[in-house]
């Protein structure tokens, strides 16, 4: 999901901004060079094949939909949103957001269009891709079906610029198909160029409150959804599973009783609203409330979408939030007191030449008095460019290490000596976000790749609440000591990913999944023949059972074959890193060997943790065979990735209800 700034409401007639088109600026190619029929645009490129609906679809313009159609009809807001035949509730509700900030959505909308003065039938929309905003031109022909849009509608029906949005959308995409199921993240990011995390909302309001409102104050877009139930099935107070809502307010409610905050909330369905405390339907609640308090939230007693819900009834109610930050270079809004200062950097990993190193120094603590650590709060995100492209989505990594000086470089030696203060485990996603906290000083940033073998592009982004200096650092000339070591071939540890496809088809014989069993039998041959040859007998199916749910998304105790080649990348990884810090060869990890095996991984442990190691992992002689190395890792990558998805405010604390302890300790 993603989050939103909390817009002030200072009176009924400046709150909800509406939308300027400035002069006419019209974008694209010029009309002389356009391919016309009949005097107007007409798009051959827009995949018109990939649509869910494909009977009794009439494409019009908007003047055969209506007489006098209009692109922005007294200003773009959130009310302009209303979903269609799509299931791109996700898409709807980050534009809804993005509605409260006419700047922004002028770089995805570029003002001087209409249907009036300069219309030939081409429109032209912004997105953002790999940092870099890229133009989209299409015509204005929309999917009708009896005279009505199939998909995207405003509640004015004369207005069509959402709706011409979602095709310029649906067309970057590959059609309109590909639009439908989705989270709201991407579209968000897609639009703003700002950096998303996913968080799980908290069963205590009283977090939740705070950590809003400090996000609200940096203005960011947010999301929030329940999937605890049947998509699209309501639950006993009007919430739909599976669904992306948009939250589009927070404020302080004086009433008879004294203060109260709500939430604000959008269903980008334009109907189907909380029916609870404070809804519109049933808030007996609201007869606390004074007119004209009522006037300032501009609170709407219509069955809009819109809705307001207390603190606590949020946390029943929603699950995950999906948060969009923006920086201040994206947000020229007056009202938003502290957004993010960015500084981005284009890199590349280079074959065997060792991640980049990138210098950080934190130069004022955060403005939080009820932080009594002077530390300076920041975001680090890192994404792989041209994923699609190149058909490569490898495992990325995030690592800080205290530096000596400014300009600090850290070579091999360095690393095998230091620990980093904060990092991640590697990951395999587009964009990797990480949060944390740290002192004033110097620091050096290494984002790292599992395909050390083969040249890859990424955007590292650095957000601070204040000032940050980021700089690539110089690779200084080559000595004995900055001479990188490439680790051995995973290819001597564990078959590659092509032969152990075939081996999924030997043994996974009762269909296209593959059971703990199968995997334990496919794991001891795949051992047995290898440099491992006598590991398999300390293989156990428990070890196994372990494997299959780290990458069982279904819940099913099995796995398909996408999911046992992402699994299979994973234990070729980790049987690299076992073969180099295996100095003597004797296929086990002696004690003092696996701390650094486990840096190496992306994953630091203290004294404490490698005691509890020591107890649960290793052989009687303290050592950790191969088979139990791999086991330990699939643990600690598990425990890590759910933790860091819960610790919403990034200070190292969860709060957990009991159900969700349960799913932790007993699916794992």
């Amino acid at each position: 999901m993603s989050e939103i700034t909390k817009q002030p409401r200072r009176n009924s007639s400046n709150s909800n901004p509406k939308v300027s088109l400035g002069s006419p600026t019209l974008l694209g190619s010029p009309a002389s060079r356009l391919p016309l029929q009949n005097g107007l645009y007409t798009d051959a490129e827009f995949p018109v094949q990939n649509m869910p609906i494909q009977t009794d679809v009439v494409w019009k313009r908007p003047k055969e939909i209506c007489p006098f159609p209009e692109f922005i009809a007294d200003g773009a807001t959130r009310m302009d949103v209303c979903q269609g035949a799509l299931y791109d509730c996700w898409f709807l509700s980050a534009v809804a957001s993005l509605s409260l900030y006419p700047s922004l959505l002028q770089r995805v909308i570029p003002p001087g269009q209409s249907f009036q003065e300069g219309y030939n039938g081409c429109f032209n929309f912004r997105f953002w891709q790999y940092g870099e905003w890229t133009e989209v031109q299409i015509d204005d022909r929309l999917p009708t079906k009896n005279g009505q849009l199939i998909y995207l509608f405003s509640t004015n029906r004369n207005e069509f610029w959402s709706a011409l949005l979602e095709k310029a959308y649906a067309k970057l995409k590959g059609g309109y198909n590909a639009l439908n199921l989705g989270l709201p993240h991407e579209a968000m990011a897609d639009m703003t160029g700002g950096v998303t995390e996913v968080f799980t909302v908290p069963p205590d309001h009283r977090m939740l409150g705070s950590f809003l409102g400090s996000l609200l104050q940096k203005g960011a877009l947010i999301n929030c959804g329940n999937s605890r139930g049947s998509p699209e099935k309501t639950n006993e107070l009007g919430i739909v599973f599976g669904h992306a809502y948009s939250v589009t307010g927070l404020e302080t409610i004086k009433t008879t009783t004294g203060p109260v905050e709500l939430v604000r909330i959008r269903n980008p369905w334009g109907n189907t609203e909380w029916e609870g405390p404070w809804s519109d339907k049933k808030g007996m609640e609201w007869n606390m409330v004074s007119a004209e308090e009522q006037q300032r939230v501009q609170r709407n007693q219509l069955d809009d979408g819109e809705f307001w819900m207390s603190l606590a009834d949020f946390c029943q109610n929603f699950e995950m939030l999906e948060v969009c930050h923006l920086t201040e270079d994206t947000l020229s809004v007056s009202t938003v007191k502290k957004p993010w200062k960015c500084t981005p950097h284009h890199g590349k990993w280079i074959p065997y030449q060792g991640p980049p190193q990138y210098n950080l120094t934190l130069l004022e603590e955060d403005d939080d008095p009820s932080d009594p650590e002077l530390t300076c709060s920041f975001l680090l995100a890192l994404m792989q460019k041209h994923t699609r492209k190149r058909g490569v989505l490898s495992y990325i990594a995030l690592q800080i290490f205290k530096a000596r000086s400014e300009h600090d470089f850290l070579n091999p030696w360095d690393l095998s000596q230091l620990r980093p203060v904060l990092g991640t485990p590697q990951d395999q996603r587009r964009e990797l976000v990480f949060r944390g906290r740290l002192a004033p000083g110097h620091y050096v940033i290494i984002p790292s790749t599992s395909e050390t073998s083969q040249e890859g592009h990424f955007l590292l982004r650095v957000l601070t609440e204040k000032a940050n200096i980021t700089t690539a650092v110089e690779r200084p000339g080559v000595d004995a000591n900055s001479i990188t070591v490439p680790m051995s071939p995973r290819l001597a540890g564990l078959p590659s990913v092509n032969e152990a496809k075939e081996l999924f088809v030997k043994h996974c014989v009762k269909g296209p999944y593959c059971s703990p069993l199968d995997l334990y039998n496919l794991l001891t041959e795949s051992i047995a023949k290898g440099v491992f040859a006598g590991s398999e007998k300390k293989l156990s199916l428990e070890h196994c059972k372990s494997f299959v749910v780290l990458m069982d998304s279904q819940g099913m105790g099995r796995l398909d074959l996408i999911e046992f080649q992402a699994l299979w990348e994973k234990l070729r990884k980790w049987t690299g890193i076992f073969m180099t810090f295996d100095k003597n060869k004797n296929q086990a990890l002696d004690y003092l060997e696996i701390p650094p095996a486990l840096t190496a991984a992306g994953i630091r442990v203290d004294e404490f943790i490698m005691q509890l190691i020591s107890l649960r992992y290793t052989e009687p002689d303290m050592t950790v065979s191969f088979p139990g190395f791999l086991f330990l890792l699939v643990k600690l990558d598990y425990m890590m990735r759910k933790f860091q998805s819960m610790d919403m405010t990034g200070m190292g604390v969860i709060s957990v209800n009991c159900r969700q302890f349960l799913q932790m300790t007993m699916y794992n």
